[in-house]
């Protein structure tokens, strides 16, 4: 692939992205799981490292925030419940929603992204927040933990 055409797809997805924040401003509200999946494809899809991140709802699922907390390498990311559960009650979510890529493509969970939803899903109950789902975002594939029944 030659220089404009690069060039070209970036100007295509930055696009995407622009045209789905705008979309999200007029309707924060997310209703359907294909509108979270829709959302972070655009926002993870591309990175070339592991990145997790936090959207922050509110009662009505409507979004108050969109929070890439943790960078890794190209096959992990460290994530720390505690620091999810303080940005939480910093933003007076009532519910989130986790995802993360995988860099490789594929977008199965592993034992240790199952396991730290679990983590994760715990530590929010002690503080009356609910976590509705844990999104791994591959090259065309998205996975839903929820729909997995891990969740």
């Amino acid at each position: 692939m030659g220089p404009a055409k690069y060039c070209q797809l970036q100007a295509t997805l930055e696009l995407t992205k622009r045209y789905l924040e705008e979309e999200l401003q007029q309707n924060p509200i997310f209703t359907k799981p294909k509108q979270v999946e829709d959302y972070l494809a655009v926002q993870m899809k591309a990175y070339q490292r592991e990145v997790f991140s936090v959207l922050l709802l509110d009662t009505r699922h409507q979004l108050l925030g969109y929070h890439e907390l943790f960078h890794g390498t190209i096959d992990t990311a460290s994530v720390h419940p505690r620091e999810v559960v303080r940005l939480a009650l910093q933003k007076n979510a009532a519910a989130i929603i986790v995802a993360h890529n995988h860099p490789s493509g594929c977008a199965d969970p592993s034992q240790s992204d199952i396991a730290i939803t679990q983590r994760l899903k715990a530590a929010l109950e002690l503080v009356d927040i609910r976590l509705l789902d844990h999104f791994i975002i591959g090259q065309g594939d998205i996975t839903s933990l929820a729909d997995l029944g891990k969740i």
